[in-house]
């Protein structure tokens, strides 16, 4: 059970060991995740880091729109702009 600050310290350094070395007893530690699969973690992260920003600038762009306060293009690039988070993740993986 977790009572403190020192047991949640262990707990994470536990559970770091686990996930992140393989064969650590033996002597032959590995990565418990590859480059590839740390990667992919990158970014399902920044798609939903996205996926969340997203949620409340569409609504926004279109009650703008039908109030004609903005532009269709300002509210395309206000909707879009968060996209490229994910595409900033997609050409850090293969560069």
């Amino acid at each position: 059970m977790i009572e403190n600050s020192l047991d949640v310290a262990l707990a994470a350094e536990q559970l770091s060991n686990i996930v992140l070395q393989e064969g650590g007893l033996q002597g032959n530690a590995q990565p418990g995740i590859t480059s590839d699969g740390a990667a992919a973690i990158g970014i399902g992260l920044a798609a939903i880091g996205a996926g969340y920003a997203e949620r409340g600038i569409g609504a926004a762009a279109v009650g703008a729109l039908a109030e004609d306060s903005i532009s269709t293009g300002i509210g395309i690039v206000m909707t879009v702009l968060p996209e490229t988070l994910v595409i900033f993740a997609l050409v850090a993986l293969f560069v």
